[in-house]
């Protein structure tokens, strides 16, 4: 029978509806075949008869997500895209220049389909449609799959739209996206981004009412929320259910409680776990080691500084000049001028070539131990190594020759500094 071949292919569409066809007997071969290769709400043998509704999205989904926007009547389409604006895609006219160039960012690779849709987004006017009722429009003309689905969020969130959160909220009520526990994750992650606590709190739980359960992945992406929201109590607890599982931890995971602790002034803690990872010949990335150094370098603690410093060298990781200008300033801070002059010392000797910030720092340094003739040769040799003079240290050295009942002498040597300076 027809029917038998016609209902996997409609799926959307009323299966009432379907029995009401005309006998096949008058169809040949060639007319089947051209039935099916062109959407059916178009094709002249199924518009008189069928009456294509929507898929029927989950309303437990809905209210987890908190769309309240969004109603369901009993195998209805969802409410409002029965609108004749919404019936199908129409042609954008009269755009704007600003239209028309955020019509040209979309990605030229992305199916013909997904431009569709991605062309009405970046064209959205809450006067014509409403985001459910344009998705509802694209998943009736188009029946997308999965695939489509990521095409659309990952240009979405490529070019950082604004409706971004929505278009992914409303995948999740449709079956053709076909959900699993990584786009749980992903849109959690992208919710703790944004300081939306609450929000991804509730696509946890629609997670786990669709019987998913947390992995390491989805565990990082919660300490990393709870850590950001202040909350290490979670943080600690999210951790300790990761070490449950009975996997071994990656860089990624023990990262996450690092900057938890980080984050709750728990500088000890980060250090023992770092020592832990080094016992499993793991080593977190840079901006950890970074994160801890900086959080040492602002309190004045130049010992906790330098025992990052040599962690940071002992994984493997290359000191720039922004990670040595952190060790400088926590001797700095502590007081420890002529130390924080021996680091700047040393940064030079490995050939690094110092920031303005580095510098200013030494002159800093220099200036608490009142020694103005080693900062003016320090000077001059960087200037013979091809160094500008920059804008913190110039204002450092016109405060200090101030002080100094100098002012006049010092802003002749800075004009002098000021005409060497390359011309951008």
């Amino acid at each position: 029978m027809v029917l038998g071949l016609i209902l996997p292919f409609t799926m959307s569409y009323s299966a009432a509806n379907l029995l009401y066809l005309s006998s096949p007997n008058c169809i040949n071969e060639h007319k089947l075949s051209s039935t099916f290769s062109n959407p059916l709400s178009k094709n002249p043998i199924f518009v008189k008869y069928s009456n294509p509704r929507s898929k029927k999205p989950s309303s437990d989904l809905l209210l987890v997500f908190n769309c309240t926007s969004v109603s369901v009547d009993s195998g209805n389409v969802v409410k409002g895209t029965e609108n004749p604006k919404t019936r199908g895609f129409h042609k954008i006219r009269n755009l704007t220049e600003e239209q028309n160039m955020a019509i040209s960012q979309i990605s030229t690779k992305m199916p013909n389909k997904c431009k569709a849709l991605m062309r009405q987004i970046v064209c959205f006017s809450s006067e014509n449609w409403t985001v459910d009722s344009l998705l509802a429009a694209w998943v009736k003309s188009t029946n997308p799959q999965r695939a489509d689905w990521l095409s659309i969020l990952k240009e979405l969130e490529r070019l950082n739209h604004e409706l971004y959160f929505e278009v992914f909220e409303r995948a999740f009520t449709e079956e053709s996206f076909e959900p699993n526990i990584r786009d749980y994750t992903k849109i959690i992650h992208a919710y703790a981004k944004q300081d939306m606590l609450q929000k991804a709190e509730n696509a946890l739980t629609a997670m786990k009412n669709r019987g998913f359960v947390c992995d390491q992945v989805t565990l990082t992406a919660l300490i990393h929320m709870y850590s950001k929201a202040g909350n290490l109590k979670l943080a600690e607890q999210s951790f300790e259910e990761m070490k449950l599982l009975g996997v071994p931890l990656d860089r990624r995971s023990y990262g996450s409680i690092i900057m938890a602790y980080i984050r709750a002034n728990k500088l000890d803690l980060s250090e023992c776990v770092l020592k832990e990872m080094e016992s499993q010949d793991i080593y977190a990335g840079r901006e950890v080691y970074k994160a801890l150094l900086r959080a040492y370098s602002m309190m004045g603690d130049s010992q906790g500084a330098q025992r990052v410093f040599d962690m940071i060298q002992l994984a493997g990781i290359v000191p720039d000049a922004k990670v040595c200008g952190l060790l400088i300033n926590a001797y700095f801070v502590a007081g420890r001028n002529m130390e924080a002059c021996v680091a700047f010392e040393n940064m030079r000797k490995t050939g690094l070539e110092p920031n303005d910030k580095c510098v200013a720092l030494v002159l800093a340094a220099y200036e608490k131990e009142s020694r103005l003739n080693e900062a003016l040769n320090l000077l001059v040799d960087l200037e013979k190594n091809g160094y500008a003079l920059g804008k913190e240290c110039s204002d450092l050295l016109l405060n200090w020759f101030r002080k100094l009942g100098v002012v006049d002498e010092i802003e002749v040597v800075l004009r002098d500094f000021a005409l060497r300076l390359p011309v951008l």
